[in-house]
């Protein structure tokens, strides 16, 4: 080549025969006469390969199973939101990537594309923890700068408030219409929101359940302590719709342990559905079928319960229980008891006002009578 001649080893005789040596040769000489540099493409070859490997092993999805590893597990109480986090949304996004190569261009693209999935709230929180991830990168060394540094709420659809959401009678007519008529909603997704309605629970506790937490011989849900936010275990009393859709979920679980099993399979994948699985769907299926309706989100299910069942004439300490809330002041340090039979009768008589409401009739239900203060 220009002049200088170059030798090029074309492999060993136990990978490679004569025959097929020859041939080799014969096409390389062909490239040649066309003026490649065979020698030259090799080593960028090589070179590429060694870059491709070292990338691998400083990877942002290397970064991300350490940081969950070393900073997460064994210290949150619920590792799942974030490993949720990390495999739905950082990784791939961005998870092929070196650490060195990511720029905040990188952060920027991710961000967006989680806020046009309509949930800003989830963008918001997988900003949170790739700042986290990132700041524990720089301070092992393993990068010189943050590529989240910048970036704040306003990035995600604002600073978070606290929400006022909550659906009226009329409007959860026209939400149960929808959710027979959405193209593309599931069986499933139906079923699951009716029960984070009927029991005013929290999402992530009815998405993470295993089955055998439900007694439905004996209609209770037994909720552990580990996976409740106030850290103490409840029994939820279920309605008997509430029995029937559970059983549903179940049959339809099939063989898995999981009450909503995880309906795609990939790497590091979570037994059970990701909590922004049911929201996604509704915010691109169902709330476009609710005309001018104001968007809502499942967080906004148990606002809404809370709200119906002060109406329905629950005693506002029932219904504060009926959400696993602790009662405050000295009320929560004395009273220990946990008025099971109280928040049975009220989630009943909100699960047949939802029965009513899902016929499509938003009118007149006989409010529970409450007891006069001896």
């Amino acid at each position: 080549m220009a002049g200088q001649p170059q030798k090029l080893d074309l492999g060993s005789y136990s990978t490679l025969s004569l025959a097929d040596a020859r041939k080799v040769a014969k096409e390389m000489r062909a490239r040649v006469a066309l003026g490649h540099d065979l020698a030259a493409e090799k080593q960028v070859l090589k070179q590429d390969a060694v870059a491709r490997i070292e990338a691998g092993r400083n990877a942002v999805a290397k970064l991300a199973d350490e940081y969950l590893a070393e900073r997460i597990i064994g210290r949150w109480k619920h590792p799942n939101i974030v490993r949720s986090r990390i495999e739905r949304d950082i990784k791939p996004a961005i998870g092929h990537l070196a650490l060195a190569d990511v720029r905040p261009s990188h952060i920027d693209t991710m961000l967006k594309a989680i806020v046009k999935r309509g949930v800003p709230t989830m963008a918001t929180d997988v900003l949170r923890w790739s700042k986290r991830m990132f700041d524990y990168a720089v301070k092992r060394e393993m990068m010189l700068t943050n590529p989240a540094a910048a970036f704040d709420p306003s990035d995600t659809g604002g600073t978070e408030e606290a929400r006022q959401r909550w659906l009226t009678r009329d409007e959860l007519v026209h939400l149960f219409e929808a959710m027979r008529n959405a193209k593309g909603w599931t069986y499933q997704n139906t079923l699951t929101v009716k029960l984070l309605l009927m029991l005013a629970n929290r999402k992530t506790e009815l998405i993470g359940a295993p089955i055998k937490e439900f007694d439905l011989d004996n209609a209770v849900w037994h909720l552990p302590a580990d996976r409740t936010k106030t850290g103490q275990a409840i029994d939820i009393p279920l309605p008997w719709q509430a029995v029937e859709a559970l059983g549903e979920l179940i049959r339809l679980a099939g063989a898995s342990a999981w009450l909503l099993p995880a309906r795609k399979m990939q790497a590091r994948m979570i037994p059970h559905i990701s909590e922004s699985t049911v929201n996604a769907a509704m915010a691109k299926s169902v709330i476009p079928l609710m005309g001018e309706c104001e968007p809502f989100t499942l967080h906004d299910m148990r606002r809404t319960a809370r709200t119906h069942l002060e109406a329905l004439g629950v005693l506002p300490h029932v219904a504060e229980r009926c959400l696993n809330h602790k009662l405050k002041g000295v009320v929560g340090i004395y009273n220990r008891h946990d008025y099971f039979e109280e928040r049975k009768a009220a989630l009943q008589v909100w699960a047949d006002l939802l029965a009513q409401l899902e016929a499509g009739d938003a009118g007149k239900v006989v409010p529970i009578k409450r007891k006069r203060a001896s």
